[in-house]
């Protein structure tokens, strides 16, 4: 009997396909639309971002790890690139400026092989504790070195030299930012290729059911061991790029807080979904540089937005653009934009309340020498003023009392549609 070999081919994702084109091409005009200094700038860092919260959701959301050390990695490849950089700068080392994130990432994976071979004897509360104390013992030793660590003025470098081929020399911040977008789609398309592996697929065990993972013979600490190198490695990457992007590398970039921010915003882009941390990424960014210029009360806004995701939003922004896309994919979306509208229109009644209150605080502790008036939105509040806290209250409580109003009517017609959508799946499996 004669046999026949045939060979099959998996046809292309198209749908994948358009989803990364569009990625590439975003990062690609993302400059030519946004052309002020600033822009170029934000844009940078947004690339910057998005590598960062990556790598530490290869931890978070697909291996159940939760840091509080992540800084570690992205700080100390911030320096060991620096430090490259100006070898380079000095002569001693022909390596190209464009390689130099590369040298971070290496340096900053040998960091994670040996923290990490501790860190992950452990997993679940004691590994976040084993990573908190890490973060804080190299935050500390970043104050008692300051050879290596350059003390409190930090070190600088000048990203302008070695070899400037095609006539690239990184002076200009849209040149600079091109290459970050570059190794942007490199290393986001690496870590979506990791989370495929059966490496990856094990990891994701690993966090679900790790006793399952060691009856069928799988070591689980070596599993989140290499885990850590790889995000270790990519963490390093983007510490590079910020060593490339603002040519000074201080004690602050392996901070506890540094390390928090990672994990809130992470969180607020969604960890759930891989493309949650390139949200959390831009809102990073956008909090850091613009909202912070608004306000002196920005990081309060910050945490009350991210209570409030804890509370009717815990999957973040991702999980509601996939359940949303979801209910769109029925045709149903019509249906609910009326509650949405209200849920919007009344929780901006709420900011507006709470705004003016918190606004009022602030001034009377940092402004008081500017005297008692103060604008919010338009308005002129007296910090002092009994109508103007009287107002403040009387807006927040309204606001409060019909965003609850308008909260219940919302999840009642999402449940009308979410039971609607289960017959209209159970009717096209009877056909």
């Amino acid at each position: 009997m004669s046999s026949k070999t045939h060979y099959e081919f998996k046809p292309y994702n198209v749908g994948r396909w358009i989803i990364w084109g569009f990625f590439a091409l975003v990062l690609a005009v993302a400059p030519l639309l946004f052309t002020s200094s600033l822009s170029h700038t934000m844009l940078s860092q947004v690339g910057i971002a998005i590598i960062a919260c990556l790598s530490y959701n290869l931890l978070l959301g697909q291996g159940g790890m939760l840091s509080f050390g992540h800084a570690v990695y992205t700080g100390m490849g911030s320096f060991l690139a620096i430090h490259t950089l100006n070898r380079v700068s000095g002569g001693d080392l022909g390596l190209p400026v464009s390689l130099v994130p590369v040298a971070g990432g290496l340096a900053a994976a040998v960091f994670a092989v040996v923290f990490g071979w501790v860190t992950t004897k452990k997993a679940a509360t004691p590994f976040a504790m084993i990573t908190l104390g890490v973060g804080e013992l190299v935050w500390a030793m970043s104050l008692m070195f300051p050879e290596f660590f350059g003390g409190e003025g930090g070190i600088s470098g000048d990203r302008v030299t070695g070899s400037k081929p095609f006539g690239i020399t990184f002076g200009p911040q849209v040149q600079l930012y091109y290459l970050i977008a570059v190794y942007t789609i490199i290393c986001t398309a690496l870590m979506f290729a990791f989370t495929r592996t059966p490496l990856g697929r094990m990891l994701n065990a690993v966090r679900d059911n790790p006793e399952r993972v060691e009856f069928v013979g799988y070591d689980t600490q070596m599993v989140r061991y290499i885990a850590f190198i790889i995000a270790g490695f990519f963490a390093g990457v983007s510490g590079g790029l910020a060593a490339l992007n603002f040519e000074i590398v201080t004690a602050e970039v392996v901070s506890a807080h540094r390390s928090g921010a990672y994990l809130l915003f992470t969180f607020l882009g969604g960890a759930t979904f891989f493309f949650g941390p390139i949200l959390g990424g831009v809102l990073m960014v956008l909090a850091f540089v613009l909202l912070s210029e608004f306000t002196k009360a920005w990081l309060l806004y910050l945490g009350l937005v991210f209570l409030f995701m804890v509370m009717y939003a815990p999957g973040g922004v991702a999980s509601l653009i996939m359940m949303n896309l979801r209910v769109a994919s029925f045709g149903m979306l019509r249906r609910i934009w009326a509650s949405y509208l209200g849920l919007l229109g009344t929780a901006l009644v709420i900011l507006v309340g709470a705004g003016a209150m918190i606004e009022m605080v602030y001034h009377l502790q940092l402004n008081a020498a500017l005297g008692n008036e103060l604008k919010f939105m338009g308005a002129t509040l007296n910090a002092k003023g009994l109508n103007s806290w009287f107002g403040s209250v009387f807006v927040l409580v309204t606001g409060l009392g019909l965003f609850e109003l308008a909260r219940r009517q919302f999840v009642h017609d999402w449940g009308e549609i979410q039971t609607d959508i289960e017959k209209e799946i159970k009717r096209r499996e009877a056909l």
